[in-house]
């Protein structure tokens, strides 16, 4: 088979070594893209990672293709519709950062309740004031986790550990997690209501695009701080704004935005097509936040730790190797 991966470092370059000589093999530093895609246009497998977007227009400059390995647990980066029509697997990493992703929420969450980078920043220029530092302790604060799967349960082992209680919303309660973890379930619109910090842990899919907006942020306490690892596209951007200025939402700490791949790529603006005027208003609303002091945004590095990236190679090496015997492991359904 000819394997094309993107969006590869030099290690990882290294680790696809091993596929060698039973399959050709091309490794790309860029994302895929429409412009990129001529390089491998004879592939039967191709592997990427969150900035490649495999769309129709991409994927049908491929016409062999038979598997898709994204470097990733969400995939909503990547037509599945296209790929169900025209036979192609597509694989994924389903657990590689639970502790990881948990660990970086729990670092949003003492940042912004310690103020911790405008204190370092302060103590940087050789000022001491503590003025505008006073914090909140995690110790009996409530804490909202919406989704309870691999990664949801960590942060939910975590925050027991900080002495939090825990309400949680998930569409497939699991009652015995919840005796063993001594959280407890409710649904959505209690769970709003509950929480003294808001985490997001559910996947992107047409169910949960802006299932945090104007509504469900009426429904939070006022003061609530909303922490979002997820997908952007969970949240309603605008309607974030208009509660961070409102301070019905007292901080919050994103790690992914909707519109992420442009501000990462502001060219991207300008090729291939227009963007929608729901994709201009969202990149605006991007970069307001920006400028809110008690927002604190990461640049999609929940995941990143060595640990992690590794599991993240191995798993897809496997995934590629099983889908060659004809036993394709990891399969993910449109």
């Amino acid at each position: 088979m000819k394997i094309a991966i993107y969006e590869v470092e030099q290690w990882e370059h290294t680790a696809c070594l091993r596929l060698h000589p039973e399959h050709e093999l091309i490794c790309s530093p860029v994302p895929l893209d429409t412009h990129t895609a001529a390089e491998a246009a004879d592939a039967d497998v191709l592997s990427t990672f969150i900035r490649s977007r495999l769309d129709a227009d991409v994927l049908e400059r491929f016409p062999k293709l038979q598997l898709v390995a994204t470097r990733s647990t969400g995939y909503d980066h990547i037509d599945l519709g296209y790929c169900a029509a025209h036979g192609i697997t597509v694989s994924n990493v389903p657990d590689y950062g639970d502790s990881t992703v948990a660990e970086h929420v729990f670092a949003l969450i003492l940042a912004l309740a310690r103020h911790l980078v405008d204190a370092v920043e302060r103590t940087r220029r050789g000022g001491f004031s503590q003025a505008g530092l006073r914090g909140f302790e995690l110790r009996g604060k409530t804490l909202g986790v919406i989704g309870t799967g691999r990664i949801g349960r960590r942060v939910i082992e975590i925050a027991g550990g900080f002495g939090m209680a825990v309400v949680a919303a998930d569409l497939h309660p699991d009652h015995t997690l919840a005796e063993r973890l001594g959280f407890r379930y409710a649904d959505l619109d209690h769970t709003l209501a509950a929480a003294d910090i808001l985490t997001l842990h559910v996947p992107a899919t047409a169910d949960t695009v802006h299932l945090i907006s104007d509504r469900e942020f009426d429904l939070m306490k006022a003061g609530a701080v909303l922490i979002n690892t997820a997908r952007g596209r969970i949240v309603d951007l605008a309607a974030l704004i208009r509660a961070l200025t409102s301070g019905k939402v007292k901080a919050a700490g994103l790690d992914v935005l909707p519109e992420e791949s442009v501000i990462q790529e502001e060219a991207e603006i300008f090729r291939d097509r227009a963007l929608s005027p729901l994709e201009l208003r969202t990149l605006v609303a991007e970069h307001v936040l920006f400028g809110f002091p008690n927002v604190l945004i990461t640049p999609h590095n929940a995941y990143n730790t060595d640990e992690a990236v590794h599991r993240i190679i191995e798993t897809t090496l496997h995934n590629i190797e099983a889908f060659a015997r004809g036993k394709p492991r990891n399969t993910v359904a449109p």
